[in-house]
């Protein structure tokens, strides 16, 4: 499908990737809660990924940004993540001057962890300064920093430029994404047909 939601999942959670600046990410992860760090800030839209490929292209493998070379791997339940999706509208669809959704939903091209474009597209959801607070206090359930996951990839790629897929699932640098199915409501209200 042309647009479809590939993320990492357990029968009840869900992973959604974010880079963040080093003081935000080591209390994060010390604290377990995102805002552990003064710097965090909840006023500033927040876009979050459940795609490991589009966050790797999206920060470069962790080296594109100053401010944002740390990779959080932030658990999500099922419930909330779903609760996400139900507030979002397409930022297709958004008129100009009209009231602005709780959450932003893009479809953005999906990419491989080589960074090469796909012809899919992959989701990304725009958590903005509102709903920011609710969802750092409620809806995170765990938090892990992958950076050396992502910067592992990139040595092995440079290294071994024919390394399968298979072979980076094996070496535990590639999540075993799989589709996460949904409502047909919800699929009509992502325009994900």
């Amino acid at each position: 499908p042309y647009r479809q939601i590939r993320a990492l999942y357990t029968p009840t959670t869900i992973t959604v990737y974010q880079a963040y600046k080093t003081s935000i990410a080591t209390a994060a992860v010390a604290q377990q809660k995102l805002n552990a760090s003064p710097n965090f800030r909840t006023t500033r839209m927040t876009w979050i990924k459940p795609s490991w490929a589009w966050m790797l292209y999206r920060s470069g493998y962790s080296y594109k940004d100053p401010g944002q070379e740390r990779i959080l791997a932030l658990t999500m339940k099922h419930e909330d993540f779903l609760e996400m999706l139900k507030r979002g509208c397409v930022t297709e669809e958004l008129e100009a001057g009209g009231k602005l959704p709780e959450v932003r939903i893009q479809w953005d091209p999906e990419r491989n962890v080589r960074l090469g474009k796909l012809e899919y597209r992959s989701i990304q959801i725009g958590i903005p300064g509102g709903l920011s607070e609710r969802w750092v206090e409620e809806m995170i359930v765990g938090i892990e920093d992958v950076t050396d996951k992502a910067r592992k990839l990139k040595r092995v790629l440079e290294e071994r430029p024919g390394a399968t897929d298979e072979e980076l699932v094996e070496l535990g640098l590639v999540p075993v994404e799989r589709e996460f199915e949904l409502n047909e409501e919800l699929r009509r209200g992502l325009r994900m047909e």
